[in-house]
């Protein structure tokens, strides 16, 4: 069975990707579609300097890793303040680039946003409530819970390569809302942890029913102005007729931007001592759902790395903000691809432990705030 009517949107893939050399969606390819704008905060809060601001070196290794992998930012902050920061490939502190899916994470903090303001009733209100239009034998029984942990039980092809899969559809098709609803829900939720980026999308368009906002009117209000965001960023829209974010990718912001909700949920959804999520919600986000799926909880990604415990967001070719708890750290990579592939033992390619290797030996060098 096909997912999709027709491939129209293969010409469009071939003009915006293909065409520029690419096989896969790329950093800077957000010139190339429809966006809203996601302004700065009307009070910006940069981060404070730490004392010993680039003071240290990344090791060498971890170096010319960071050249056959195309890193375009790596940063370390530190005490909530910036410790460690350098950029490559002509980015820069106010470059921007896609977040890929990591922007998975801030849809589920504007899940726990609309629960805390009373939009959504709880993690367990049928998604049926909000998109009574959605299909499948088991439509009735997903839950916006199961759409967080990616346990939608959604008919969905997760790959990114293929011209002809939905993930790609989805990624050029102009009526993504239409997509998402051909897409039933046939088989058990709730059961099983299996990523499917239309699942973040269906989220999406809940919280949107739900709230009577754009997701990034949503955001804006919730998290990007209250957490002081510097720099002018975009979401990508399917087209501007319909004016739909892509929601399981696509935020177009910068390092030190990005890295402002890994400290919102370090600090339990508190922000500078203001709570703007709430606490429990964020406890429950950071615990894995299903016990044979240890690597997620809801829309995050979690890891258990040399007797750290980390969360972490995560976006294709390698977008990470990887938060270290204990240690009061956020480690931010961006770049052009990613180390080798994870296997079936480990979700988690190689290239997250070199850079959080390099984090854990830059962050013993600090002694002191």
């Amino acid at each position: 069975m096909l997912y999709i009517s027709d491939y129209n949107y293969l010409l469009t893939a071939v003009s915006k990707i293909y065409f520029k050399g690419h096989t896969t969606a790329f950093l800077s390819d957000y010139q190339y579609f429809d966006n809203v704008p996601l302004p700065p905060s009307k009070q910006p809060q940069p981060w404070p300097i730490h004392k010993k601001y680039n003071t240290a070196q990344l090791p060498e290794e971890l170096e010319k890793k960071n050249a056959e992998w195309g890193t375009v930012a790596y940063l370390i902050i530190k005490n909530d303040s910036l410790y460690f920061e350098k950029y490559y490939d002509g980015y820069g502190v106010d470059s921007k680039s896609n977040s890929f899916s990591m922007a998975k994470s801030y849809v589920a903090a504007l899940l726990g946003k609309a629960i805390q303001e009373g939009y959504i009733k709880s993690m367990d209100q049928p998604v049926l409530d909000f998109i009574p239009e959605l299909k499948g034998d088991y439509a009735n029984q997903v839950t916006v819970g199961d759409l967080a942990s990616m346990a939608s039980g959604q008919r969905w092809d997760e790959s990114y390569y293929s011209p002809t899969s939905v993930t790609t559809a989805a990624y050029f098709v102009e009526d993504l809302g239409q997509l998402i609803l051909d897409q039933p829900i046939d088989e058990q939720p709730g059961t099983s942890f299996i990523y499917k980026s239309g699942t973040t999308q269906l989220l999406a368009m809940v919280i949107t029913k739900a709230t009577g906002k754009t997701l990034t009117q949503y955001l804006y209000e919730s998290f990007w102005d209250p957490m002081g965001s510097e720099h002018e960023s975009n979401w990508q829209v399917d087209s501007a007729e319909n004016g739909l974010e892509k929601a399981y990718c696509c935020i177009a912001s910068n390092a030190r931007d990005f890295a402002r909700l890994g400290k919102l949920y370090k600090d339990f959804g508190k922000w500078n001592g203001k709570r703007l999520l709430d606490s429990t919600f964020v406890a429950h986000s950071l615990k894995a759902r299903f016990e044979k799926s240890p690597q997620y909880g809801y829309s995050w990604w979690l890891k258990e790395y040399k007797n750290y415990n980390t969360f972490m967001m995560r976006g294709h070719l390698g977008q990470y903000v990887i938060v270290f708890p204990e240690e009061n750290m956020i480690l931010i990579r961006l770049g052009h691809s990613k180390g080798p592939d994870s296997t079936i033992d480990d979700p988690f390619t190689p290239d997250i432990y070199a850079y959080m290797d390099a984090a854990i030996e830059l962050n013993s060098y600090v002694t002191e705030p």
